[in-house]
Protein backbone atom coordinates (compact mmCIF):
# COMPACT_ATOMS: atom_id res chain seq x y z
CA UNK A 1 0.00 0.00 0.00
CA UNK A 2 1.49 3.90 -0.51
CA UNK A 3 1.33 7.20 0.95
CA UNK A 4 -2.02 7.93 0.08
CA UNK A 5 -4.00 4.52 0.57
CA UNK A 6 -2.12 4.63 4.20
CA UNK A 7 -3.85 8.37 4.11
CA UNK A 8 -6.85 7.20 3.26
CA UNK A 9 -7.41 3.66 5.62
CA UNK A 10 -6.19 6.28 8.39
CA UNK A 11 -9.26 8.43 7.75
CA UNK A 12 -11.93 6.01 7.56
CA UNK A 13 -10.57 4.34 10.76
CA UNK A 14 -8.67 1.05 9.54
CA UNK A 15 -5.32 2.50 9.23
CA UNK A 16 -2.44 1.57 11.48
CA UNK A 17 0.30 5.05 13.00
CA UNK A 18 2.86 2.55 12.28
CA UNK A 19 2.11 1.72 8.83
CA UNK A 20 1.40 5.42 8.18
CA UNK A 21 4.49 6.66 9.34
CA UNK A 22 6.68 3.94 7.20
CA UNK A 23 4.59 4.87 3.98
CA UNK A 24 5.51 8.33 4.67
CA UNK A 25 8.99 7.87 5.26
CA UNK A 26 9.51 5.82 2.15
CA UNK A 27 7.33 8.14 -0.01
CA UNK A 28 8.52 10.33 -2.50
CA UNK A 29 6.84 13.23 -1.91
CA UNK A 30 6.73 16.28 -4.21
CA UNK A 31 7.66 19.70 -2.66
CA UNK A 32 6.77 22.89 -4.32
CA UNK A 33 9.25 25.48 -4.36
CA UNK A 34 8.37 29.02 -3.33
CA UNK A 35 8.63 31.77 -5.88
CA UNK A 36 11.28 34.52 -5.08
CA UNK A 37 14.74 34.68 -4.43
CA UNK A 38 15.25 32.30 -1.65
CA UNK A 39 14.46 29.32 -4.03
CA UNK A 40 13.08 27.60 -0.50
CA UNK A 41 10.26 24.92 0.15
CA UNK A 42 6.59 26.26 0.06
CA UNK A 43 5.21 27.02 3.53
CA UNK A 44 2.63 27.90 5.56
CA UNK A 45 1.93 28.86 9.26
CA UNK A 46 -0.50 27.68 11.12
CA UNK A 47 -1.32 27.57 15.18
CA UNK A 48 2.82 28.36 15.55
CA UNK A 49 3.64 25.84 13.27
CA UNK A 50 5.53 26.09 9.84
CA UNK A 51 3.85 23.50 7.37
CA UNK A 52 5.59 22.35 4.24
CA UNK A 53 3.58 21.45 1.96
CA UNK A 54 3.86 17.72 -0.01
CA UNK A 55 2.43 15.96 -2.60
CA UNK A 56 2.01 12.18 -3.31
CA UNK A 57 1.94 13.14 -7.03
CA UNK A 58 1.61 15.80 -9.57
CA UNK A 59 -2.17 15.89 -9.77
CA UNK A 60 -2.23 16.36 -5.92
CA UNK A 61 -0.08 19.42 -6.67
CA UNK A 62 -1.84 20.38 -9.26
CA UNK A 63 -4.84 20.57 -7.75
CA UNK A 64 -3.32 22.69 -5.19
CA UNK A 65 -1.67 25.24 -7.60
CA UNK A 66 -5.64 25.92 -8.76
CA UNK A 67 -6.81 25.91 -5.25
CA UNK A 68 -3.75 28.90 -4.69
CA UNK A 69 -5.51 31.01 -8.07
CA UNK A 70 -2.91 29.28 -10.84
CA UNK A 71 -5.09 28.54 -13.98
CA UNK A 72 -4.86 25.40 -14.75
CA UNK A 73 -1.79 25.16 -17.38
CA UNK A 74 -0.55 28.18 -16.52
CA UNK A 75 2.41 27.97 -15.58
CA UNK A 76 4.54 24.81 -14.31
CA UNK A 77 5.30 24.80 -10.83
CA UNK A 78 8.83 23.78 -9.91
CA UNK A 79 9.42 21.28 -7.19
CA UNK A 80 11.36 19.06 -5.40
CA UNK A 81 10.97 15.02 -4.95
CA UNK A 82 12.10 14.03 -1.50
CA UNK A 83 11.84 11.28 0.37
CA UNK A 84 9.81 11.73 3.03
CA UNK A 85 12.08 10.44 5.72
CA UNK A 86 14.68 12.67 4.38
CA UNK A 87 12.47 15.53 4.51
CA UNK A 88 11.92 15.26 8.95
CA UNK A 89 15.19 13.78 8.95
CA UNK A 90 17.57 16.44 6.93
CA UNK A 91 15.25 19.25 5.50
CA UNK A 92 13.21 20.04 9.11
CA UNK A 93 16.43 20.44 11.26
CA UNK A 94 17.66 23.43 9.28
CA UNK A 95 14.33 25.47 9.51
CA UNK A 96 14.11 28.14 12.32
CA UNK A 97 11.41 26.99 14.62
CA UNK A 98 8.78 23.99 14.90
CA UNK A 99 7.93 22.47 11.32
CA UNK A 100 6.10 20.09 10.22
CA UNK A 101 4.99 18.52 6.95
CA UNK A 102 1.01 19.02 5.21
CA UNK A 103 0.77 15.97 2.57
CA UNK A 104 -2.23 16.61 0.07
CA UNK A 105 -3.41 20.11 1.57
CA UNK A 106 -5.47 20.23 -1.81
CA UNK A 107 -7.42 17.24 -1.31
CA UNK A 108 -9.68 17.75 1.95
CA UNK A 109 -10.80 14.33 2.02
CA UNK A 110 -7.00 12.91 1.60
CA UNK A 111 -4.73 15.26 3.55
CA UNK A 112 -2.86 14.46 6.30
CA UNK A 113 -0.37 16.28 8.47
CA UNK A 114 2.82 14.92 10.18
CA UNK A 115 3.32 17.47 12.83
CA UNK A 116 6.41 18.31 14.73
CA UNK A 117 6.17 15.90 17.48
CA UNK A 118 8.24 12.65 18.72
CA UNK A 119 8.06 9.76 16.46
CA UNK A 120 7.99 11.44 13.18
CA UNK A 121 10.58 14.38 13.80
CA UNK A 122 14.03 13.71 15.42
CA UNK A 123 13.33 14.71 19.25
CA UNK A 124 15.34 18.04 19.42
CA UNK A 125 13.05 19.30 17.27
CA UNK A 126 9.48 18.21 18.52
CA UNK A 127 7.56 20.17 20.07
CA UNK A 128 6.37 17.72 22.67
CA UNK A 129 9.88 16.30 23.84
CA UNK A 130 10.39 16.18 27.30
CA UNK A 131 14.27 16.98 28.07
CA UNK A 132 16.49 14.23 29.49
CA UNK A 133 16.11 14.33 33.06
CA UNK A 134 19.59 13.65 33.62
CA UNK A 135 20.47 16.86 31.31
CA UNK A 136 17.93 19.01 34.04
CA UNK A 137 19.62 18.03 36.82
Amino acid sequence: MGLAEEIAAMRVGSGHSGRLLGEFRRAVLLVPLSEGEDGGLMSGWQGGVRWIYAFTDEEALARFAVARGAAAGAREWEYLAILGARLVDAVIPTVDGPTGVAVDVADEDASMLFPPVVGIVADAYAVDAQPDRAEAV
